[in-house]
């Protein structure tokens, strides 16, 4: 009887979702935009944003330049940023700024535009195009709109692509030193002084610029190494002035002495 009462339920919601998917299709094919765009609208509405993008789609160019339009212009970029598929989502709130920048939906694009990109920022090892595209925006969306409530946290997240940036050029100057390439660390180093004044790296960095000075002062030709041991100390004194407890001092300090030797 169990077995019986299942089968038909089971047989009923396949008919259902059969004409369901028949009636669908009939919609999608027919001539009345309006019920297209009702319809499209149900299925956003029940999460079902892949369906509903097909009707979006059709009628997008219909409805250009109406409040029809502009609304289905947000809802496409919204259906695929529901989907995850960001850097899609990115290219429809641009889209709904530059064919609507006036529209309700304006400030809200421009900073989902930033985020989508922020969101498809990979981590730090990574190619990062998505990452400086998304500091762009970012900045873009806090100069547009100064006074809006997502400005604090568009700075947060720009802290965070910052960051990320900041430890992928660590890690490059990093290999630089380890490939024996020691002019090319330490301008990297330097430039990591200069472009993360603040950087939580500043000991290491310090510690790097010891050792790849005096190493590259040792493989130097004899007119080059009375400048490059001067870096060496000069970097030496200023980790132990900016941290005089370091743990790498006790390291570096035959280095420098060494350093110093050599300039006598």
């Amino acid at each position: 009887m169990f077995k019986k009462i299942f089968f038909i339920s089971l047989l009923a919601g396949l008919l259902v979702f059969s004409f369901g998917c028949k009636n669908y299709q009939k919609v999608l094919k027919s001539g009345n935009n309006d019920l297209k765009y009702e319809t499209g609208l149900d299925l956003y509405e029940k999460g079902d944003y892949n369906k509903a993008l097909q009707f979006f789609d059709i009628l997008r160019a219909v409805y250009r330049g109406t409040e029809k339009g502009e609304n289905l212009t947000y809802l496409t970029a919204q259906c695929y940023y529901n989907t995850h598929d960001y850097q899609i989502a990115s290219y429809y709130y641009k889209q709904y700024i530059q064919m609507y920048p006036r529209g309700d939906k304006a400030e809200e694009c421009a900073y989902q535009s930033a985020y989508c990109n922020y969101l498809s920022s990979p981590i730090y090892s990574l190619d990062q195009t998505n990452t400086y595209t998304a500091l762009s925006e970012l900045q873009q969306f806090i100069d547009m709109y100064p006074k809006s409530p997502k400005v604090a946290e568009a700075n947060e997240l720009m802290d965070k692509l910052r960051a990320k940036l900041e430890l992928k050029d660590f890690n490059i100057a990093k290999l630089y030193y380890r490939m024996r390439s020691y002019q090319a660390a330490n301008t990297s180093f330097e430039n990591l002084l200069d472009d993360y004044p603040d950087t939580d790296f500043k000991e290491e960095i310090y510690y790097y610029m010891v050792k790849t000075n005096f190493e590259y002062a040792q493989k130097s030709i004899y007119s080059k190494q009375k400048e490059r041991y001067e870096k060496t100390i000069e970097s030496y004194n200023s980790l132990k002035y900016l941290f005089p407890d370091s743990k790498y001092l006790k390291e570096l300090k035959d280095i420098n002495e060494e350093a110093k030797q050599h300039l006598k």
